[in-house]
This record gives C-alpha cells, sequence and structure tokens, in this order.
C-alpha cells in the first residue's frame, strides 16, 4: 500500500511552509531517520526524515514551492514490494498543496414570464425590502460568517471584509491562507462601512485608513525603486510587531548602570580562561562578553524579584519557576530571539558558549523551534552600534523585554566629585498587565545591583 508523505507542522502555530529542497529523487529507497527534505519556515529551515521504508515513487510537490499548507501530501512512498508506478498514481489526484480560491459563476438568470396585470385597488407605496446579496464565500450579507480567529485577525487589520473571502476550510471555514491570497491578489472587498448615523447627529471621525499597495507606489516616479516580495519572516514579524503594540500596554522605565566593576571582572575571567585545541589551532575555552553578563544579570534579577518572571493570560497569571532568557539575534532579512534556557543556573562561561552556538545556528536559520519559542524574558542589545538608549517592543508571551544601550564614559558625581565612569543606560519595557511600574522599578533596581555589584554572579 503507498505511503504518504505529508507537510509536517515543525510547530505548534505552523501553518504552512516552503519546500527548499527534496534531498532524494524518484526512485531513491529510504529508510527511517534518512533526510529527505528541507523546509523552510518563518524563522529556520529544517530537515525532514523519512519515517518509513521504501522507494521514492512520486515527488508531489517540487522543489521550491511556498505556502504548502501543513498536512498537505508532498510524496509518495512505495513499500516494499510494491510497484512504484502504481504508488505515483495514488498521488495524481492529491489535493492542491496550496490553497486556491474557487472560481464562481453569476447565476443564471431567467426572463420572467409575461402575465395579464389583475386590477386591484391601489395600495399605500412601500419601499421594497432589500434582498441580502450574494457574496464569495456563498453566504447572504447578515448571515454568520465561519472563519478562524487567525484569519478574522488578519483581516481586520489588512481592512478586508472576511465575508467578502472564499472559504477553503472545512464547510466554507475562511483560514489565513485564504485572507492572505485575497490581500495579494486585491479582489477582497474592504471591511464594510458603519451605518449612517442618524439626522442631526454629528458624523462621526472617519477611520483612518492605511495606503494600499497601488496607493503607495504611485508616490514615487517609474524605475526609481525595485519590489522585493516579503518572505515568511519578514510578514511574521510584522504581523507580531502589530499584535505586540496593539495588544500589549507598554510602560517604560530607564536606569543608568556603572560598568567599570564589570569590565575589571571580565578581564580577569577571560584571562584565566584555559586554553583548547581546536581544529584552527588552540584557543580559550571561552571568551565573556558584557552582553553574557548583561543575560546573567537578568536571569538572578528575575529570581530575586520573581512576581516579574511572569506571562500574562486572560484567565491566569503565568508565573515561571526559571529564567529563561531570549537574545535579540539579527540575521539577514529579519531578527529571531533565541533562548538561553535556565540562565539562572548557568556559569557565565556555559552561557557564553552556547549564546556564541544559537547566535551562529540562527544567523545560517538552523535554529529548531524549541530553542527560539517561549521563554519568560528577552534582551536587546544595540550598545555595538553605539546607540544610547532606546526602547524594544515586548516579545509575547514575554512581559519584560530589556533595552541595553552602549557603555560609555561619563561625568558622574560621586561624594561631591566629578569623575568619570562607564556608564551603560538600559529601559526596562513591560506588559503593564502583568509587571506594573513599581513592580518594574523594583526588577531594573536588582538588575543594576548585579551588574555594579558583578561578583554575585559567580556564587
Amino acid at each position: 500500500m503507498p505511503i504518504n508523505i505529508t507537510m509536517p507542522a515543525l510547530s505548534p502555530t505552523m501553518e504552512e511552509g516552503n519546500l527548499a529542497k527534496w534531498l532524494v529523487k524518484e526512485g531513491d529507497k529510504v529508510s527511517p531517520g534518512d533526510v529527505i527534505a528541507e523546509i523552510e519556515t518563518d524563522k529556520a529551515t529544517m530537515e525532514v526524515e523519512a519515517v518509513d521504508e521504501g522507494t521514492v515513487a512520486k515527488l508531489v510537490v517540487p522543489a521550491g514551492t511556498e505556502g504548502v499548507r501543513v498536512n498537505a501530501l508532498i510524496a509518495v512512498l512505495a513499500a516494499e514490494g510494491e510497484d512504484a508506478a502504481a504508488a505515483a498514481k495514488s498521488g495524481d489526484g492529491a489535493a492542491p498543496a496550496k490553497a486556491e480560491a474557487p472560481k464562481t459563476e453569476a447565476p443564471k438568470t431567467e426572463a420572467p414570464k409575461a402575465e395579464t396585470p389583475k386590477p386591484e385597488a391601489p395600495k399605500p407605496a412601500a419601499a421594497p425590502a432589500p434582498q441580502a446579496a450574494p457574496i464569495a464565500n456563498g453566504h447572504a450579507s447578515g448571515e454568520r460568517v465561519f472563519a478562524s480567529p487567525l484569519a478574522r485577525r488578519i483581516a481586520r487589520e489588512a481592512g478586508v471584509d472576511v465575508s467578502a473571502v472564499t472559504g477553503s476550510g472545512p464547510h466554507g471555514r475562511v483560514v489565513k491562507a485564504d485572507v492572505d491570497a485575497a490581500i495579494s491578489s486585491g479582489g477582497a472587498k474592504a471591511a464594510p462601512a458603519a451605518k449612517a448615523a442618524p439626522a442631526g447627529a454629528p458624523a462621526p471621525a472617519a477611520a483612518a485608513k492605511p495606503m494600499s499597495d497601488d496607493q503607495v507606489l504611485k508616490l514615487f516616479a517609474d524605475g526609481s525603486y525595485e519590489l522585493v516580495p516579503h518572505d515568511n519572516m519578514r510578514k511574521t514579524i510584522a504581523r507580531r510587531l502589530v499584535e505586540a503594540t496593539t495588544t500589549i500596554p507598554h510602560f517604560y522605565l530607564t536606569l543608568d548602570c556603572e560598568l567599570d566593576a564589570l569590565l575589571a571582572l571580565r578581564t580577569q575571567i577571560n584571562g584565566a580562561a584555559p586554553v583548547k585545541k581546536t581544529d584552527k589551532g588552540e584557543a580559550p575555552a571561552y571568551k565573556l562578553s558584557v552582553n553574557d553578563m548583561v543575560i546573567k544579570a537578568m536571569a538572578m534579577a528575575l529570581m530575586a524579584v520573581p512576581d516579574a518572571n511572569a506571562s500574562w493570560t486572560e484567565s491566569a497569571m503565568v508565573k515561571h519557576k526559571h529564567a529563561d532568557v531570549g537574545v535579540a539575534v539579527s540575521i539577514p532579512g529579519g531578527l529571531i530571539t533565541p533562548i538561553i534556557r535556565r540562565a539562572d543556573e548557568k556559569t557565565l562561561s556555559v552561557i557564553s558558549n552556547e549564546m556564541k552556538d544559537l547566535a551562529s545556528r540562527a544567523r545560517s536559520r538552523k535554529l529548531k523551534p524549541e530553542e527560539y519559542q517561549g521563554g519568560t524574558t528577552a534582551v536587546s542589545n544595540l550598545g555595538m552600534f553605539g546607540i544610547k538608549d532606546f526602547a524594544a517592543v515586548i516579545n509575547p508571551p514575554h512581559a519584560t523585554i530589556l533595552a541595553v544601550g552602549a557603555g560609555e564614559e561619563r561625568a558622574v558625581v560621586k561624594n561631591g566629585e566629578i569623575k568619570i565612569a562607564t556608564i551603560m543606560s538600559v529601559t526596562l519595557s513591560t506588559d503593564h498587565r502583568a509587571v506594573d511600574g513599581a513592580l518594574g522599578a523594583e526588577l531594573l533596581v536588582a538588575f543594576k545591583r548585579m551588574i555594579e555589584n558583578p561578583m554575585g554572579m559567580l556564587v
């Protein structure tokens, strides 16, 4: 019996992915554990392994196909002793991997038959009741439209009337892929306008709507630009930023930290690092950065102020038992936040080496979903660019994120005297639903204490 290979769900939130590359061809024999394909998600490129033994009878979805739905048929294996040609035919009638809007035909109308009108007494004229016009997904105006919560939210943000979108889900349900297709084709109706206000009532202010692609492009001269289509990562970043800034009430706290003691300790620790042999010769076993020590300090601050180590949900506050610190890493085309799990329990040298490995694999898009999803807080450091201070956007489900500026020499007053010290400005963004101002201030003070007394991070 033919064995179907479907698009795997590589993360809990994955709905579709790009089939980047096939590592097998038709006729190849595969065994459980063999890597057969590479799948691109919004954040990483992941390898897909075979779970059955057999011969590749048909590659249903060609390499390079984008937007392949989860559980869509992508290949067929012929089992042991089975004819590969016969197995391949089982994939010929497979449903398309990508959602396509069904074609709609205009309803046929017939001319009404002529009848001799009967004389009747005149009646007062009444306005005819408006008939509900059929729309794209088969629902009449005013009827309930079945759509997933994600599809409704994306449609609302894009100004699209979800009832005008053709649903490809079960029983005509509108899913995310349908809304994305409608937006990209420009064929979806705008959201219906509000009912007219009664006479004498002041007209409500018109809601600002984002400019359409065509309106934006008309502002620029022909030939003065090129269009670079959004990839899945950029789309995901845009969606999550809109979600974070429109649903999370941000509250900001800024504090200056003196770095001189930390810099001296860092130099001492790096100088005492043992030497190990590598393929490129001898190298120190670790080399701490200021960011490594910031990660550790943030983790220990959360342990010192456990009420701030939380996430908000509508039904309950999620209190975390460990500090899993995400670290924003810039990669080509976007941003990703790999996570140092249980950073409160790890030594500085372990954090340093783990961070270097995660950052390297993040830039090559080789992270696993569990290495960048979740976490209890995050750190975003732009100090290496000379940025003095900034405020970062919270990355759900976190309730906090620490924005770290550059360490720079500044004039400070100590015991009535002006002296030079290396100062680093940090800004804590909090989700005010979970971490209010006083609690956030307590967390930031605990962080400052760790940074200015760094020996406490070694015990």
